[in-house]
């Protein structure tokens, strides 16, 4: 690999300043693969691509925690009353907490930090207390640099056993090889050796200690992200890199890896080139490091991105199409969490630029911190409406398919629905030309009905729909996102991986009513050996609830692998869910809402359809 000193640090907070991510490409070769996307200034008016969707050729399951963002306990904003609303508009079901580098001098018990700023009403109460409004779940790093596994241990008792919050995925550390290891320093590390070998040995005592408290939490670990700085260093004290060393010690311990990435890119058409070209040689990578390291467990070791970003542009129309593109084909690799940096960043009002005809905050936030440079509080850049377009194409437990262009300029995603629909989003990478996209589908017999289509446009302030073109031939603007709604016809859909004629074969039905002043409604996707479920449990009298309890039966050996928002038992084929103290209390009409994941045996005779139709719903 070729190694470069790290770049001048350049990501610059609101306060106080934090430094830039210190990854790029590693190699010309994917920097000329994102320079191929550069766009003639004569080009023509109007372009084509030929777009193949194959439904039947699953990828991955949209994860529950796939969409995510970083909140910081420096944003005196990042609990305004609008978040939450703003949150789960854009699906983001997952918030990373205390922020950053922050996490390696943040102490959660006495809401302070080491030498930084912690701004009033950022508590990790108040924090939870935004997530469950969202709907989202949280993700937290514990403080590795200046903190303890003992500090650690002592936060998931007081969030899962005092408080009940079911905070399942902890960190250790952030970025922890940017301690000083390979000749940076902007990570705090208090450790006497800031070798890879001491991280990994302490992060098994982080884990063994918080997983003492509640077995049923996920640890990761913090890995360089291969290709970038300083992916294959040895540093002192240690006989290998940072990654093979972490693995090679802790990697039966752990439940899942952590990498950032933030590519480097020298044009906007360079950035757009970078989720294709560099993503699923990393995502390979982590894979290989995974079996190779995690013994039995390797299969149920994940990958979580806990920051993304670009590197600039960061309020432009080309990042409103890199955020999509980077969730969407990140997830499609395998990662079970991608989380943008950040929800509110701030920005240094020097370096506003104008840029496709548009500004260009240099705001690392998806909504606007309120600088005097820029929007009001919380108004959105361009990466949340990206983001919230990914919602329009699927929703936790569908499945993203296998899609392909024509063009490099034209990127696709395609998601096959629980109810059988099959959603395409085309991202038009061409700043100045719109392209004329034809579609062919593998597997799936799209209904001759006009299809629903969403836009996000160039340097917009909403997402559009409209019912136009077909499920042949669809047009997509200059530099904007269009996302394709096509129900099947009488040809029939793949579900599952599987094609079966006519109708869909798994979950997606919704219904279920219980006794007593609450009501079951739910959504549910099954396929081969796996579920997950969305509940809702509703107050359907006239005086408030205050606690609730769930009980329905699974057939076969169905088993419930993981859950958010309630907390469930199962004893055979009974499961019951209960209320956790912050969402047990329902105001007459008002409604709660939790979910889970399933796994059931390819070999079992009888599926893992459930139905939640007459299943008790008991109050108090």
């Amino acid at each position: 690999m070729h190694v470069r000193t790290p770049p001048p640090q350049g990501r610059e907070p609101m306060n106080p300043p934090r430094r830039a991510p210190l990854v790029w490409a590693a190699t010309a070769v994917l920097t000329l693969l994102g320079a191929s996307l550069a766009v003639s200034p004569d080009a023509s008016a109007a372009t084509t691509a030929a777009v193949t969707v194959n439904a039947g050729q699953v990828l991955a399951t949209v994860p529950a925690t796939g969409v995510g963002t970083n909140v910081a306990v420096y944003d005196g904003n990042m609990n305004d009353a609008a978040v939450p609303g703003l949150l789960s508009a854009a699906g983001i079901k997952a918030v990373r907490y205390p922020g950053g580098s922050y996490s390696d001098i943040y102490h959660w018990q006495t809401h302070t930090t080491d030498g930084g700023y912690v701004a009033p009403g950022t508590d990790f109460d108040t924090y939870m207390s935004t997530v469950k409004a969202a709907g989202a779940q949280p993700i937290v790093t514990a403080d590795y640099g200046s903190g303890t596994a003992q500090e650690a241990a002592d936060w998931v008792r007081y969030a899962n056993v005092t408080k009940g919050y079911g905070v399942r995925y902890w960190e250790i550390g952030n970025e922890v090889y940017g301690n000083g290891e390979y000749g940076s320093s902007w990570e705090t590390d208090k450790h006497s050796s800031h070798s890879a070998t001491t991280y990994a040995t302490n992060l098994v005592q982080y884990a063994s200690a918080m997983k003492a408290v509640d077995p049923s939490i996920k640890i990761g670990a913090v890995l360089t992200t291969p290709g970038n700085w300083p992916d294959g260093l040895t540093g002192p004290g240690d006989t290998a890199d940072w990654n093979h060393t972490v693995m090679s010690i802790a990697g039966p311990k752990i439940d899942f890896v952590i990498v950032h990435h933030y590519p480097t890119s020298s044009s906007e058409a360079d950035l757009l080139g970078k989720p294709h070209a560099e993503i699923p040689g990393m995502a390979s990578t982590l894979r290989s490091l995974i079996d190779q390291y995690a013994g039995s467990n390797a299969p149920d070791v994940g990958i979580a991105v806990t920051e993304a970003n670009g590197n600039m542009y960061k309020d432009a129309a080309s990042n409103g199409l890199f955020a999509p593109d980077e969730y969407l084909t990140w997830m499609e690799n395998g990662a079970f969490n991608v989380d943008w940096w950040g929800l509110h960043n701030g920005t240094d009002c020097s370096k506003v630029t104008s840029v496709d005809g548009g500004t260009d905050y240099d705001d690392y936030g998806v909504l606007s911190s309120g600088a005097s440079c820029e929007p009001p509080l919380d108004t959105p850049f361009a990466p949340y409406y990206g983001t919230q377009m990914i919602t329009k194409l699927a929703a936790p437990g569908d499945w993203l398919v296998r899609g392909s262009s024509s063009s490099s300029l034209l990127a696709v995603h395609a998601a096959k629905r629980a109810d059988g629909d099959v959603d395409v989003m085309l991202i038009n990478k061409d700043p100045s030309n719109a392209v004329a996209v034809s579609l062919d589908f593998d597997g799936f017999s799209p209904s001759a009905t006009t299809p629903t289509v969403y836009t996000y446009a160039k340097n917009g302030t909403s997402i559009t729909s409209a019912v136009s073109g077909s499920a042949a031939q669809q047009s997509v603007p200059a530099y904007s996102i269009v996302v394709v709604q096509l129900h099947p016809g009488s040809g029939g859909t793949a579900t599952g991986g599987t094609t079966s004629g006519g109708a869909t074969t798994s979950g997606g039905t919704s219904g279920g009513t219980g006794s007593g002043a609450c009501a079951v409604t739910y959504t549910k996707s099954e396929w081969q050996g796996g579920l997950t479920a969305d509940i809702k449990v509703a107050n359907t009298g006239s005086t408030p609830v205050s606690g609730w309890t769930l009980a329905f039966s699974f057939p076969g050996d169905t088993k419930v692998t993981s859950v958010w928002n309630a907390a469930v038992t199962q004893s055979g084929s009974a499961v019951s869910a209960k209320s956790l103290s912050y969402n047990g209390t329902i105001a007459p009409g008002a409604d709660v809402s939790f979910g889970f994941q399933g796994a059931w045996s390819q070999n079992d005779a009888s599926p893992a359809v459930f139905a939640l139709n007459g299943a008790a719903c008991t109050v108090g």
